[in-house]
């Protein structure tokens, strides 16, 4: 088994909790003591620095959220003077005003540890050529990757988002040996391969670091057969610092959250209580070493469960469960809370279709309709009325065994639905409520 940091990637469990507790302590004083924002809202709920004893004590602080960094954008819940800021990155800002985060080099050298950590635990090291193809720029993607290559002495190309057919020369070109991206792009340049004739047992590619959407078991072996790789989770955002939070190991069984850094918990979504290991919920993280925008109990929306058991690569560090969705991505369709993975998971186990669907709901008088649009695979035969109807009966049985609720699907020709560069965007609710 490889490790970037032996020491703390395996450290004893008894021995990270003390260490996260004086981490936490640390952070509760810096935020208390430079960040108005949260001196407030700490007295308001009559805490401090001296009630954090136990890591326990954590539930007695406030949580932030998303609203919170859009009201104090963009510096307004730094806790380093600007002049000690040594970059700044922002979120897309898609749902609203975007949010911003400001890093220290200490914040900086942190984020390339974990990244560092991950590549390492897939595998690479410093003979590894690494094609980012995660966005550069404000995005955390890129510059994320490419701080963690560097940290280990790996090759990078920063190659960043789109030109899909310079992507593909390039990574033949220079013979690139691991692919970061989002899963629904490396999805797109492996069928664009595919289409073209190219053979990816002739490419030098062994390993895909995936991530910022959610995506299901199904997907992730329909890339590994594309790309002829295995293809791996990694977890980020630009609220706590981009990829590398989280990433999976070879055993593909859950994504290691470095505790060292980070405290994970997960909580009920709507009643905010703190839910046991292997329960699912929100995932809310505090950050324990950040200097530049420390954040507290932070609420990320994603939706997991934390993997108590021992991982069998060796390290001792937990893991949390692939994403389930979002809290805000996730659909209430006639009362029923329905994510596009679920949706994606079922249309793939009927073998038949492409990993290529798109959700359409709709309002007719006072109930929901869902429209699914999936994609035939390109050999199956589009003449036989009997095997469409078949497939298409079979699809929806298999969406309502999952989802509990029927619904329309409709079959279209491949390549016929949207491709993303970027992050898929599957939901389409055309609901006026």
């Amino acid at each position: 088994m490889k490790y970037w940091n032996e020491t703390f990637e395996t450290m004893p469990q008894d021995q990270l909790r003390e260490l996260q507790l004086v981490r936490l302590k640390q952070t509760v004083d810096r935020v208390y003591a430079n960040v108005p924002f949260y001196r407030k809202k700490f007295q308001e709920m009559n805490v401090g620095p001296e009630s954090i004893q136990s890591l326990d004590d954590i539930r007695r602080l406030p949580f932030t959220t998303k609203d919170d960094l859009r009201n104090n954008y963009p510096y307004g819940l730094l806790a380093e003077p600007l002049s000690q800021i040594a970059r700044v990155h922002v979120s897309s800002g898609t749902t609203g005003k975007p949010v911003c985060d400001g890093y220290t080099h200490n914040d900086l050298s942190m984020w390339a540890e974990c990244v560092a950590r991950g590549l390492a635990g897939i595998g690479a090291d410093a003979h590894s050529v690494i094609h980012d193809a995660y966005g550069y720029g404000l995005f955390t993607g890129g510059l994320g990757i490419h701080g963690g290559a560097e940290r280990m002495g790996a090759s990078i190309i920063p190659m960043s988002s789109g030109n899909t057919q310079r992507q593909i020369m390039l990574m033949q070109d220079f013979k690139a040996t691991v692919l970061t991206c989002t899963p629904s792009y490396a999805e797109y340049l492996g069928e664009t391969m595919r289409d073209e004739g190219i053979d990816t047992a002739d490419l030098q590619l062994k390993a895909g670091v995936l991530g910022a959407e959610p995506w299901s078991e199904n997907m992730r072996r329909n890339i590994e057969s594309l790309l002829n790789i295995k293809a791996y989770d990694i977890y980020g955002m630009c609220e706590i610092c981009g990829p590398g939070v989280a990433i999976e190991c070879p055993e593909q069984d859950g994504l290691h959250f470095w505790e060292d850094f980070f405290y994970f918990e997960i909580i009920d979504p709507e009643t905010g209580e703190v839910l046991p290991d292997g329960e699912i919920g929100e995932l809310v993280i505090t950050t324990l070493t950040k200097e530049g925008m420390p954040l507290i109990r932070y609420r990320t929306r994603d939706l997991t469960c934390i993997i108590p058991e021992p991982c069998k690569c060796g390290r001792t560090h937990r893991r949390i469960a692939r994403l389930k969705g979002r809290t805000d991505d996730m659909m209430v369709i006639r009362g029923v809370n329905v994510f596009p993975s679920q949706i994606e998971h079922a249309l793939l186990e009927t073998g038949y279709v492409e990993p290529q669907y798109q959700l359409v709901v709709t309002r007719e008088g006072s109930r929901d309709q869902l429209e699914i649009k999936v994609e035939l695979k390109e050999d199956f035969n589009l003449d036989s009325i009997n095997a469409l109807e078949e497939l298409k009966a079979k699809i929806e049985h298999e969406v309502h065994s999952i989802i509990g609720i029927k619904s329309k699907i409709t079959l279209v020709e491949p390549k016929s639905l949207e491709r993303f560069e970027g992050k898929a965007k599957r939901v389409k609710d055309l609901r006026k409520i």
